[in-house]
């Protein structure tokens, strides 16, 4: 079929000008090529040239914007660490017991999932800055704060000593944190069914906490009947 395009003197197709990006436009094209970038080779293997080139502009421009490769990256990082904050604190105030496990599991699934790239960056600690913290680290450590305080109502209330939330918090963030890191890799079963699994160990073992809890000796015999392992109107937490 020929080629309808207009053609100029010369008799070669001329092509449509590219459409010019509004200042917002060419900055959020810019975040998103860094952020592919970033995450694929870390902070001191991507250059400022290869971003330009894959965006289509000038390294000016890219200065122009964002002031160096350092600026760049430091509003990568700001950026997935304000998304996964916010998907992962809404889900702790805004849901109550079982279901706010559940989505607070669910939500950092959901982040992964969906911004693999963001994720990446976060979990390499690379940094423009040396005496910036870890961004991932940072971001569990709030995430463990708030799970802390959560839990600390909860033991206060059913009598169990709060001292003991802080403990329980590492544990119970780390536990979905390195489980969720599992699933980056392998990407099955779904993140639904992950969650689900998540939640039912953290659910059963937290409304059987035992209130004090000691180790067992070599003759230690597992209960068979799980009813048991708790006694009828035995306090649960959460």
């Amino acid at each position: 079929m020929a080629d309808s395009r207009p053609t100029d003197k010369s008799g070669d197709v001329q092509r449509a000008p590219r459409a010019r990006m509004t200042g917002p436009q060419r900055r959020q094209q810019l975040i998103d090529v860094a952020r592919g970038l970033f995450a694929e080779r870390g902070f001191e293997g991507t250059s400022i040239e290869e971003i330009a080139q894959r965006a289509g502009v000038s390294k000016p421009v890219v200065y122009e914007h964002f002031g160096g490769k350092e600026g760049l990256y430091a509003v990568v990082v700001d950026r997935e660490m304000e998304t996964l904050l916010e998907m992962v604190t809404s889900s702790l105030s805004k849901n109550r017991s079982l279901y706010r496990i559940q989505q607070v599991a669910l939500a950092l699934l959901t982040y992964m999932e969906e911004r693999t790239d963001g994720f990446r960056i976060l979990v390499r600690g690379d940094s423009a800055n040396t005496s910036r913290p870890s961004t991932y680290s940072s971001l569990l450590n709030d995430a463990i704060s708030q799970v802390e305080h959560i839990l600390a109502g909860d033991f206060e209330r059913r009598g169990f000593d709060p001292a003991l939330a802080p403990l329980y918090a590492q544990a119970l963030v780390g536990m979905v944190s390195v489980t969720a890191m599992w699933w980056l890799d392998v990407r099955e079963p779904s993140k639904e069914v992950v969650a689900a699994h998540l939640v039912n160990l953290c659910w059963n073992g937290l409304t059987r906490l035992d209130p004090h809890p000691e180790l067992v000796g070599p003759d230690y015999v597992e209960p068979t009947d799980r009813s048991t392992a708790e006694s009828p109107g035995e306090d649960r937490v959460v």
